[in-house]
């Protein structure tokens, strides 16, 4: 059956094209009984929108482009990104969008891709994943005027529009756990301390420890970059001072922690109990399964896409902020209470 056009559907609901036409682009002012009786040709019918020209008539390219500033290696190696990748892809596929990749690398492919991405007319709106080095990158995003959305906390939060999980409270409540075990000597490897992710969860370490009357010893606090081999490097700067137990900024690192644990001949969690962050498969995988802050990373990225349209239809100021929570689940790397 050949598809219909609007102006059929507006015959058969007896309406104006113009009516019709607000119906399937839910705008307001028309009568109930006006907009029931579109619908009512519209689902009797199967009628789906001719996307192109929608997107002719408005103005759309109905694309969203994301952008990460991680290599390719980087992209696909840490579980991380293909899991929020997932959930934006589902969001854009739901909502009839195309989604375009972007790796930003290096400061040259920056200048190369800018151009391209803020061009009038290729994307309809943005999503920026933060990375190790993302302010000058959102930055000039900001400035094109395409609705934005930065998923994971921005260093500066008044001026873009972002959502992020509660990453302090999400440590506060891991390193908490432990503390509450009994482990008084509670070690850390940190993300990049440049980063929001990095500081945050930092932060939230700190907290749990004040809270409990401990103070802050900065020999059991190491930074890596999210990275195994960087948590396997910094844990060893960490053994010789004898935690007892060490909260990892990620997943991947607490993989990194725990081999360098057992390399050096103590056992996890008899002698040093270990909580990573993200519940991604590593946790699963690892040998004991980790006990770990889970953060709903599929709908962050279903989130996000839910946000930017947001921006699309309504506007991007005032800027938006959204912030997700997280919980704890625990394994078997931390043991039980002494």
């Amino acid at each position: 059956m050949p598809q219909l056009t609007l102006d059929e559907i507006a015959r058969l609901a007896g309406v104006s094209r113009t009516t019709a036409s607000r119906v399937l682009n839910d705008r307001p002012h028309v009568r109930p009984e006006l907009r029931e009786r579109v619908l009512r040709v519209i689902e009797e019918t199967n009628y789906r929108p001719n996307l192109l020209a929608r997107s002719l008539a408005f103005q759309e390219s109905r694309m969203i482009g994301l952008v990460v500033p991680q290599s390719v290696h980087a992209f696909f190696s840490d579980p991380y990104f293909p899991r929020l990748t997932q959930g934006i892809a589902e969001a854009c596929n739901q909502y009839e969008y195309t989604l375009s990749l972007f790796l930003v690398q290096t400061f040259a492919d920056e200048s190369k891709l800018l151009p391209k991405i803020t061009s009038r007319g290729f994307l309809d709106g943005l999503i920026v994943q933060v990375g190790q080095r993302e302010d000058s990158l959102i930055g000039a995003l900001a400035e094109s005027g395409l609705p934005l959305v930065v998923a994971g906390r921005p260093s500066v939060t008044d001026k873009v529009s972002y959502i992020d999980v509660d990453n302090v409270h999400g440590a506060y409540t891991a390193v908490m756990h432990l503390l509450e075990l009994g482990r008084r000597r509670v070690a850390t490897i940190t993300g990049g301390r440049h980063t929001a992710v990095g500081a945050d969860r930092l932060r939230g370490y700190e907290q749990a420890l004040a809270a409990m009357g401990l103070s802050v010893d900065p020999a059991l606090i190491v930074e890596g970059d999210f990275t195994e081999n960087s948590a396997y490097l910094g844990m060893q700067q960490l053994l010789p001072h004898h935690p007892d137990a060490v909260f990892a900024a990620s997943d991947v690192m607490a993989v990194g922690a725990l081999r360098a644990i057992q390399h050096s001949g103590l056992q996890v969690p008899r002698d040093i109990a270990v909580v990573g962050y993200d519940d991604l498969p590593p946790a699963l995988l690892a040998s004991p399964t980790l006990t770990t802050i889970r953060q709903p990373i599929r709908r962050f990225g279903i989130r996000a896409v839910e946000l930017l349209l947001e921006l699309i239809q309504k506007g991007t100021h005032p800027p938006r902020q959204v912030l997700m929570g997280t919980e704890l689940v625990v394994r078997e790397s931390c043991g039980f209470a002494a």
